[in-house]
Formats: C-alpha cells, sequence, structure tokens
C-alpha cells in the first residue's frame, strides 16, 4: 500500500506547476530574477509548505510557527509564489515582483511580513536559522526550522561554521534542505551531483543526511517526515535540475538570473499548467495549523535596569564594565542573551555565562556564524550582545550589513580597541571598526570612556531597536563620571570649558583620558582648551559641537585610537562643514606594530603630548 495517496501526490505536484508559473510569469513580467534557480526547488518548497509547515498563516509573527528561511534569497519569487498559493495574500500581488512600491524584493527581507530576516548574500541563512532553532529549543518551543540553501553557496565557510555549530548544540529541530541543482552562477558547482560527498560531510559535521531525487514528491514527502524525528541537525540533499519544467533551458548553463522571454515562458507556462481535476486537488491542500503550546510573552520595553555603580578615580576596564551591563540586563529582562566568539574572559560577557548561564551561547572562533545565529535569536524576540575582539568583527561585516537590511535588532561589542591595547601587535588592534560600523545604515555607535558611561551605554544599546555597537576598551581607565550621570544616545559631554579656551578637543575612549591629560598640562602653561567627551560616535551632537568650534576660535581638534578614514574625526568634519570650523585629525595615520600602549600612543600621535602639541600649534598661529 502507498504510503501517500495518488490524489494527495497529484495535489502536490500541481502546486509546485503552480509555484513554477508564478515564478516565470513574475520574473518574465519584472524583467528580471533568477526564475530556473525557482524551478529546481519547486516541488521541494510544494511539499514543505503543504506537508511538513506547521504555520498560522493570518498571523506570521506567532510565536509557535514553524520558520522558513531562503538562504539561497534568490530563489525570493518563489516564496513570494509558496505564501500566496498558502493564502497570505491574493496571488494578484505576485505581479508587484521587484516594483519600488511593492514588498516582493528581488531579495526578500522583513518587509514581507511572512519572513523574518534579509538574505541574498549566499552562505547566511543556516547560520540565521540555527540561532532561531537555539532559542527556541533553549524556550521548549516545539516550532522547528526549516532553511533552503543551494550547492552552490555550501563553498561560503560560513555555512560549515553554522553546522558545527548546529551539531554541537544539537539543533534536532534544524532542517536544511539543500537543492543541489549542479549550476553555479558562471559554471557547474565544484560537486556538481556529487550528492555522496555532500552526505559524508555533513554527517562528519554530526548531521543526519538524506540523499533524495529533489523532483520525486514521495522521496521528498519521506524524508520531511523522517525529520520530524531527527535526533540531529537534519539534512535534506536533494538532486535537482536548474530550470526544471521548462525544458528550454532545464539543466543548461548561462540562465542563472536570467528571466524567460515571453515565447519560451508562454511554452513553459502552458505544460505546466495543471488541468482542472489537478487544480482541484491544489486547491484543497492548506498549510497546517501551527504547533500547540503557551507561546512566551515579552515586555513591550526593557524594563528599569539595577545598574552597577563605581567609585569617582577608580581603576575600571571598559570591557570589565561592559560583562558588569550585561548581568544587570539579564537580571531585568529574560530576553538578555549573550554571544561571544572563545573571548568571553577578554570581552567579560563570561560575567553574564556565570549569572545566566541559560542565555549564554559560545559560538566558538566563527564571527560570521555568531552573527548570523545573534539575528536568528533576535527573530525570536531576544535581545542578543554579541562580543568579540573588534578587530574580529570585521571579518563579519557582510553578516552585519545584512542584519541591519534585516531590521535585525542585535547588540555588538568589539573590545580591545586601537594600539592601546599594547604588545599584542596589529592583528588584534581594531582600527577600522568604528568606519565599518558607521556605515551600517540605522546603526547606533557608542564608545564610553569610563565605568559608568559603559553600563549606562549597553543599556541605552539594549532599549534602542536596531543595530548598535559598543566600542570598549583594554587597558583600565579612571572612572570620571558620577553614578547619576545620564548618557542619551546622540549626546555628548563637555568636560572642560572655560571662556579663553582656544580650541575644542574632541575624543572619546581612551584618548578622552589623553585629551584631559593635555587639558591639564596646557593650564599649567596658561593656554586653555575645551575637552568632550563624544561618546555617542553616531548620532552625535552636532549643535554642541558647532556651538564649541565656533566658541573656540573655530577650531576642532579629534583625537582617536583608530585610523583616520571613517572615524570620529571624519564624524565630527561633517557634522561641521559649513560652519567655518577647521578640524584638526589626530589618529593612527600608519601601520603600528607591537609595543606598550603608552609607547603606542604616544608613537602614533595621539596621546596627551601630541594634543597639546597641536594646541600649541593652533594658538601660535592665532597669535
Amino acid at each position: 500500500m502507498a504510503r501517500y495517496s495518488a490524489e494527495y501526490l497529484t495535489g502536490l505536484q500541481a502546486k509546485a506547476n503552480l509555484l513554477r508559473i508564478h515564478s516565470i510569469r513574475t520574473t518574465t513580467k519584472a524583467g528580471s530574477g533568477h526564475p530556473t534557480t525557482c524551478l529546481s526547488a519547486a516541488d521541494l518548497v510544494a511539499a514543505l509548505f503543504f506537508h511538513a509547515l506547521r504555520y498560522d498563516v493570518s498571523n506570521p509573527r506567532y510565536p509557535l510557527n514553524d520558520r522558513v528561511i531562503f538562504s539561497k534569497g534568490h530563489a525570493a519569487p518563489l516564496l513570494y509564489a509558496a505564501w500566496a498559493e498558502a493564502g497570505a495574500f491574493p496571488v494578484e500581488h505576485l505581479d508587484t515582483l521587484r516594483q519600488f512600491e511593492s514588498d516582493l524584493e528581488g531579495h526578500p527581507t522583513p518587509r514581507f511580513a511572512w519572513y523574518g530576516a534579509a538574505t541574498g548574500s549566499l552562505g547566511q541563512g543556516l547560520s540565521i536559522g540555527a540561532g532561531m532553532a537555539l532559542s527556541l529549543k533553549r524556550d521548549g518551543l516545539p516550532p522547528r526550522v526549516y532553511v533552503l540553501l543551494g550547492d552552490g553557496e555550501t563553498a561560503e565557510g560560513a555555512v560549515w561554521e553554522a553546522a558545527a555549530f548546529a551539531s554541537y548544540y544539537n539543533l534536532n529541530n534544524l532542517i536544511a534542505i539543500v537543492d543541489i541543482n549542479r549550476q553555479g552562477q558562471s559554471q557547474p558547482t565544484m560537486l556538481q551531483h556529487d550528492l555522496a560527498t555532500y552526505q559524508r560531510r555533513l554527517e562528519a559535521f554530526g548531521w543526519q543526511a538524506a540523499t533524495i531525487d529533489g523532483h520525486d514528491l514521495e522521496q521528498i514527502l519521506s524524508a520531511l517526515d523522517a525529520a520530524q524525528d531527527a535526533k540531529r541537525p537534519f539534512a535534506i540533499l536533494a538532486r535537482t535540475l536548474k530550470g526544471k519544467g521548462a525544458p528550454a533551458v532545464e539543466d543548461q548553463e548561462g540562465w542563472h538570473g536570467k528571466p524567460l522571454p515571453p515565447d519560451l515562458a508562454e511554452q513553459a507556462i502552458a505544460a505546466l499548467q495543471p488541468t482542472p481535476e489537478q487544480l482541484e486537488l491544489a486547491n484543497r491542500l492548506r498549510v497546517m495549523p501551527p504547533h500547540e503550546g503557551n507561546p512566551p510573552t515579552y515586555p513591550a520595553e526593557l524594563p528599569p535596569v539595577q545598574l552597577p555603580t563605581y567609585e569617582l578615580g577608580a581603576q575600571v576596564a571598559t570591557r570589565e564594565a561592559y560583562g558588569d551591563a550585561l548581568v544587570a540586563l539579564g537580571n531585568a529582562d529574560s530576553r538578555i542573551y549573550a554571544l561571544d566568539g572563545d573571548v568571553k574572559n577578554s570581552t567579560f560577557s563570561e560575567k553574564f555565562l556565570k549569572a545566566h548561564p541559560e542565555r549564554f551561547v559560545e559560538c566558538f572562533i566563527a564571527e560570521q556564524n555568531m552573527v548570523g545565529a545573534a539575528v536568528g535569536v533576535a527573530e525570536t524576540g531576544k535581545i542578543p550582545f554579541a562580543s568579540s575582539f573588534a578587530c574580529f568583527l570585521t571579518r563579519a561585516f557582510d553578516f552585519i550589513r545584512m542584519a541591519a537590511i534585516g531590521r535585525a535588532n542585535v547588540k555588538f561589542c568589539g573590545s580591545h580597541a586601537g594600539v592601546s591595547i599594547g604588545e599584542d601587535g596589529p592583528s588584534q588592534m581594531g582600527l577600522e571598526d568604528l568606519a565599518m560600523f558607521r556605515a551600517i545604515p540605522g546603526s547606533v555607535v557608542l564608545y564610553p570612556a569610563d565605568a559608568v558611561s559603559t553600563v549606562k551605554l549597553v543599556e541605552q544599546a539594549a532599549r534602542y531597536q536596531g543595530i548598535a555597537y559598543v566600542r570598549t576598551t583594554r587597558p583600565k581607565t579612571p572612572v570620571i563620571y558620577a553614578n547619576e550621570e545620564a548618557f542619551p544616545i546622540g549626546g555628548c559631554k563637555i568636560l572642560r570649558q572655560s571662556p579663553r579656551d582656544v580650541a575644542t578637543v574632541v575624543a572619546a575612549g581612551i584618548t578622552l583620558h589623553e585629551a584631559l591629560k593635555a587639558h591639564d598640562l596646557l593650564q599649567r602653561e596658561g593656554i586653555a582648551i575645551r575637552v568632550i567627551d563624544l561618546y555617542s560616535v553616531k548620532p552625535l551632537d552636532a549643535d554642541t559641537l558647532i556651538r564649541s568650534g565656533q566658541e573656540t576660535n573655530g577650531v576642532i581638534i579629534t583625537v582617536e585610537d583608530h585610523y583616520p578614514e571613517g572615524g570620529l574625526g571624519e564624524a565630527v568634519a561633517a557634522a561641521v562643514s559649513g560652519f567655518g570650523i577647521r578640524v584638526h585629525r589626530l589618529a593612527v595615520r600608519e601601520l603600528p606594530r607591537s609595543g606598550k600602549p603608552e609607547e603606542l600612543l604616544a608613537a602614533y600621535g595621539i596621546d596627551a603630548q601630541a594634543i597639546a602639541e597641536a594646541v600649541r600649534a593652533i594658538a601660535q598661529g592665532a597669535a
């Protein structure tokens, strides 16, 4: 006796062909898109949506819904077609594909209500799915996470970072469906249809893996059923043909990212069109209702937080205060998660691990996956903080920019910033991170100088909806602020000023302390300067900077432990441009080397003496 009825299989096949028709028709109408990659995966997606998926289509943010991520985001027309056939919106809306006003973008983003991330930069979906699966599993919730990958993107190392992560955390609620159609963008993939090698690789990473014919619905359904009872992460490795169902382009090179011309589109649609009887069977298919259970409830906003306090003058590294702040946030709100890349005893996120181990995620030395997993954790309603050395976050920049495109509510902390880390040398010095995070749309960039400002700004980052970056430093620095001081995003602090100020010195983090030393040094020489702590680098307080610059002879000196490109100096110069203010920028202008922190600050012209020399030169020129 057949496991699945003939009528059921016929209806599913008709549904798959409808998905193909929608994908062909809409990309041809749009004049762009990737129909052939949609055609290869149509049978897989039809079976997923109308056999395995459990989802309240009318409530896409219901916590007990299964999740679907298209890591191969260029198959977006297929994703939209599946949701239209599921009843999410009228099929006619598919005709708006890739139009400016439409939520059906060329690659999916959360502007489309039934999608929780942004994908399309290949190799990221499995990390996002793994973060979702981990969060759901730790909460004891039943939803499963399905990630559709293309075979070409498995060349990305991040896919294997995610595979190792999922195995380590035994994410048996994570199902990867790999569409192995053997065609890349410019040539066949490395392994082409060698499914056995894919299987060996995934099994070596600790996954269960099933190889199937991706156009045989019985095999697809059997694999999806097996995945429901998996003891480990489960991969369905499906042999498919790119362009399946359109004979003129099926399994042919040179058709990636090209819509079918109208004549070929008409031929393919005519051949794929279900009969009325088949269409009736397809229309009977429904997405199953979501899992039963009690969905979690979260507060509308972060509750009041009891932050740690510090004594004025105490020597505390801002990276250590970051760990203190995480613990305080975690005490106040169960949504706070901490992820780290095997440097938790340097970033001090280990403090959160000790206080809240159930919400700490060790991601090991795999920063790309750490960011992707944080995006997935955020999609489940959590507020994740991902920590590493500032320099190591740069290797995950593509994941960070995609997180911003996906409107992900993720916070980052980069420690060991700048030459002030000392003897470890330039490979460990974050000197590009401010530029990187300033370039992220909608981001907030915060750079505290002492323990009090650190804990206040970490709380502000948690309250901010979107990408926030907190830069911390390795050396201990004195506490200069009272515990009652407020640090709103977009603000700054004028720490020294007088009517006689000859220049305004703008600094943040480690260089603020050098600016204060320079102030005291110059004061003994009868030279007055204004000192501003620009703790909020983005957004910044342009009004205060302009006013201070105009009041101090039209001169601002910026000093930063960062390369000049894209850092604090460029941010200030852009803010005061057009107001008659000259900006002199002190920054690390050459490749640094190992040395003691104070040696390096002096060598690269960003210590108190360098600031004082710059002020003297300006004062003499004015005289």
